[in-house]
Formats: C-alpha cells, structure tokens, sequence
C-alpha cells in the first residue's frame, strides 16, 4: 500500500482487523527508520559485503524480530 493512502478510511478499517503481528509488520513497513535499515541490509547481500543469513539475523535484532519456525 502506497504511503499516500496510510490514512484512508480503507486503510484504517484494515489495520483494526489485524492481529499483533500482522499490525506489528505495518508498523515497521511504515517506519523510515526500519525502511533504510532494510535497504541497506539488501544492498550490502548484492554487493556480497555481508553472509545473507547474518546480515537478516543482524536485522532481526536490531528491531526486535523473531520469526516461528
């Protein structure tokens, strides 16, 4: 969902129908922060700077992440 549309009345509606995580992960897509993170998390796996599996752990703490198994 475009960022131009977060305060839709769709997009409201939508985000009160969601559970923890599924709110937890709109929270951190919407959050510049966690967006630049991400991005230059990818960008240092393209550039081979970084092992994949280490640099997605190393983001998963930084913000807290956990993921079922």
């Amino acid at each position: 969902m475009p960022t131009s549309f977060w305060r839709s009345d769709d997009a409201i509606a939508h985000l009160n129908r969601l559970d923890r995580s599924g709110f937890a992960v709109e929270f951190l897509r919407r959050n510049p922060a966690y967006r630049r993170d991400y991005a230059r998390t990818l960008r240092r796996i393209a550039r081979g700077e970084e092992d994949p599996d280490d640099a997605r752990s190393a983001l998963a703490r930084r913000w807290g992440l956990s993921f079922r198994s």
